[in-house]
């Protein structure tokens, strides 16, 4: 169990990590393409295409692959090749009409963003944008349900493989489409934006390309399966369906909670900022909260649900057998690994705010300070993420509904009276208290529910923060030392002092668990047996 579970998690993070990597990558050629301002009509975009793409599918992967696990558990594979083939037209269906909502929203979308004729874009370039964006919600939901079924069968490999592909093809024709547009055809860089969000759409197609290929690869394999289960149970599509959306609700709103809480600041933070005086400069600060940090900061978040799509599939298996000690094993693997590895990202950006903002975009005070206050917040994204997955896995979805709108219901109350004190962290601090109400509900539930006893897991938490400490304090005199020799100028002498401040972190952290015997602890013999080579443990 725990190998599969650090198996598949490697798998679906590995890709994950590399998706990510990519997608904050390309954003530095394409921030210096068109610049700070059209940048922020790109994520105008985005974030009502993330929600509708969220409502439309993010729910699917998950719930299928966990009604697919579940049949499969019971040697019935014809149930779930029955969902599947049903499942295409479905998911065909619900693109096509999200598609056609977000259309023709746009233009009342853009309206509630524009709140004064100061701010920089007009309800035009916002509607523009947000219809480019729309069609890619003709070919994700397509690649949503072939992702869930191939990962029913513990099959990880294709949705890390098809989400690369998916980003490298979408940055590819965002990058080459912006520099035609705005150094070749001498065009305005908002027009290379909207060729930019299009290219959702072609990175879409090259994903169901690459998952067509695995489905071809892995054929004879469900074919002999299938030809060697008993006939479909007598579960009727309208059966299979309330089940699966029983699955899909809480999935849905794990998806979308992300995104919902970056649409309220987009409908709420231009109205705050101008009641203040500040409507001049609200699009940029918004920019920097919601598309520049955001995506800086989701970066640890990616460990964390690498571990909640594969703990889905492996806690259902657990959980349906009846077997408590795999799942407690699971809890504690996960909740462990994660903060092992989350909470060192993190103290990172907080310490090298200033050098990887500048390496990343440019040199901004004020961005960075975003990055500063925003960055812990990725600690709650991560555990609500993980937290969410487990209640999924043991059929506690209606908790999971509960706690996701009353932490959204905290955010939307206090949101404008905090920006109103605190501007832009005025807006940090509302998601970071409705997700915390979020997830310490989660953990209560979790434990009454399993008769979970975390004792080991917080003796590990307070060890790892101790380590943590210390690294900050090496990152942080290391880089106060290198500023004080000299102020990095530019983005690569920005670059050199990530990488010696991260450096030196490394070493640290490192070393303390490596010598404590915490690393090996977390992730198993093959490590322990890898140190002991080098010289570490007994």
């Amino acid at each position: 169990m725990a190998s599969n579970l650090l198996k598949g998690t490697a798998i679906l993070t590995i890709g994950l990590f590399l998706s990510k990597a990519l997608g904050l990558l390309y954003v530095i050629p394409f921030y210096a393409i068109v610049g700070e301002k059209s940048v922020g009509l790109y994520q105008y975009a985005y974030i009502p295409y993330n929600l509708a793409l969220a409502v439309a599918v993010s729910g699917a992967p998950l719930a299928i692959s966990k009604f697919v696990s579940k049949y499969n558990a019971l040697g019935d594979y014809a149930t779930g090749r029955k969902l599947m083939k049903s499942g295409m037209v479905v998911m065909s269906i619900t693109g096509l009409l999200s598609f056609l909502a977000l259309f023709f929203l746009a233009t009342p979308i853009a309206e509630l963003v524009i709140k004064d004729e100061e701010q920089i874009f007009t309800v035009q370039d916002i509607a523009t944008v947000i219809r480019w964006v729309s069609f890619a919600l003709l070919a994700v939901p397509l690649l949503s349900i072939a992702r869930g079924f191939l990962q029913g069968y513990q099959k990880f490999e294709p949705t890390s493989v098809s989400q690369l592909i998916e980003q490298i093809v979408r940055i590819i024709v965002v990058l080459v489409g912006a520099f035609v547009v705005v150094n070749v055809l001498d065009l305005s860089p908002r027009i290379a934006v909207q060729f930019a969000v299009f290219a959702a759409f072609i990175g879409a197609l090259a994903g169901l390309w690459s998952l067509y290929y695995y489905w071809k690869k892995y054929q004879d394999e469900f074919d002999y399966l299938l030809s060697n289960s008993p006939p479909a149970s007598s579960v009727s599509l309208k059966q299979i369906y309330t089940e699966v959306l029983a699955y899909v609700l809480p999935f849905v709103l794990v998806g979308t909670i992300n995104p919902i809480y970056q649409f309220v600041d987009m409908i709420t933070f231009n109205g705050a900022m101008k009641s203040i005086g500040l409507s001049s400069v609200s699009d940029l600060y918004l920019t920097k909260l919601n598309f520049l940090t955001h995506k800086i900061v989701m970066i640890p978040v990616m460990v964390a649900t690498g571990f909640s799509m594969a703990l889905i599939s492996i806690i259902t298996k657990d959980y349906t057998s009846n077997n408590q000690k795999g799942i407690t094993r699971s809890l504690d693997q996960t909740y462990q690994i994660m903060l092992f590895l989350t909470i060192p990202m993190v103290i990172g950006l907080i310490v090298l705010n200033n050098e990887v903002y500048q390496f990343l975009y440019e040199y901004d005070v004020a961005g960075a300070s975003v990055l500063a206050a925003y960055a812990p917040v990725a600690i709650l994204f991560a555990m609500f993420t993980v937290t969410a997955a487990i209640l999924q896995g043991i059929d506690h979805h209606k908790w999971i509904v509960f706690t996701s709108l009353l932490g959204l219901l905290v955010k939307m109350l206090i949101n404008i009276p905090l920006i109103k004190l605190f501007e832009v962290n005025g807006a940090i601090i509302a998601t970071a208290i409705g997700y915390t109400v979020a997830v310490c509900i989660n953990l209560f539930v979790i434990k009454k529910a399993l008769n979970y006893k975390s004792e080991m897991v917080i003796r590990r938490l307070f060890l790892i923060l101790a380590f943590n400490a210390v690294m900050f304090a090496g990152v942080w005199l290391t880089n106060k030392g290198l500023n004080m020799v000299h102020i990095p100028i530019g983005r690569w002498q920005a670059l050199l002092y990530v990488m010696i401040g991260s450096g030196v972190g490394m070493v640290i952290y490192g070393f303390l668990s490596f010598k404590s015997g915490l690393a090996q602890q977390l992730f198993g013999d093959r490590l322990t047996r890898i140190m002991r080579r080098i010289g570490f443990g007994g």
